[in-house]
């Protein structure tokens, strides 16, 4: 189903039917304000600011971008490239991941992605959780009534069901030994509580609700552009070359100047007494047959 992408605040606003165009638009652009709809009447609504009303594609179950309450609306997801979801299977150092969030808030859209090589699925959830708990800290959002919805069981029942609570009385770790990403974990525990109405939404991942499946092309946006692990950086090289490895050339000590010693230039006297030798010379030289 085709989708449409109002943009009402960015570089070039109207509607758009791929997010790579909208992102171009809105990427940068400081209060940019943009949408996703499924009825393209709903797209031209938003940029007339109008009142938005779900279109009738919004089937029983699907959840809109559209909210009738003043709530902050927060969607995370976390995602990795790896082997380590199959049984047996082990994230490896070169294995993509990332993490992506969506706020809305006051028709606003404030997105944000980031990636990292060899994590797992678990930790990029918290990682989106922990991001965008920071973006709503520095946007002053901590006594707005928010709403965080993700597809991740795990994060919402070490949330919900107590299972951080119980770490943090165990120090920190699991009753089965090693708690894995307990640094993200102790983050959430020091942010959670600046938060005075929260709540918590479970939705199905990769299915019908728009935020979700936003911050999943996101993340995988995220995980293309971020280069091979491992393939060949410009200007980057750890092993010596030819120039590392030859000798480094010694200039030879500059050679001391002997001061130079002008001859006097000879005077008319002395030119006389030289003419005088050598007639005296050439008179003897006479003399004697010469």
């Amino acid at each position: 189903m085709a989708k449409y992408y109002a943009v009402r605040k960015g570089k070039k606003t109207g509607i758009f039917t791929n997010w790579d165009e909208t992102k171009a638009q809105v990427s940068g652009y400081p209060g940019a304000q943009y949408k996703s709809f499924k009825a393209k009447a709903d797209a031209e609504a938003y940029l007339k600011d109008e009142e938005e009303k779900p279109s009738s594609d919004f089937k029983k179950g699907k959840t809109p971008l559209v909210h009738w309450t003043n709530e902050v609306v927060v969607y995370t997801d976390g995602g990795s490239r790896n082997t380590g979801n199959v049984q047996g299977g082990h994230v490896k150092a070169s294995d993509k991941a990332a993490w992506a969030y969506r706020i809305e808030v006051d028709d606003t859209v404030i997105p944000g992605s980031g990636g990292e090589f060899g994590a797992t699925n678990n930790r990029m959830e918290i990682m989106a959780l922990r991001e965008a708990l920071r973006k709503l800290v520095s946007l002053n959002l901590t006594d707005r009534e928010i709403l965080i919805v993700m597809d991740s069981t795990y994060v919402l029942n070490a949330i919900n069901k107590g299972w951080m609570k119980g770490w943090k009385r165990n120090g920190w770790k699991r009753s089965s030994g090693k708690l894995l990403n307990k640094e993200l974990w102790q983050e959430l525990d020091r942010l959670l509580p600046q938060f005075s109405k929260l709540r918590y939404e479970w939705t199905k991942g990769h299915a019908t609700n728009d935020g979700n499946i936003f911050v999943d092309e996101l993340l995988n946006q995220t995980m293309d552009e971020m280069p091979d692990k491992g393939a060949k950086q410009p200007h980057v090289s750890h092993k010596p070359t030819k120039a590392h490895l030859t000798k480094p050339e010694v200039s030879a000590p500059a050679l001391k100047k002997e001061p130079v010693i002008k001859k006097a230039e000879p005077t008319v006297a002395d030119k006389a007494a030289t003419e005088r030798s050598v007639n005296d010379i050439a008179e003897s030289l006479k003399k004697l047959g010469f």
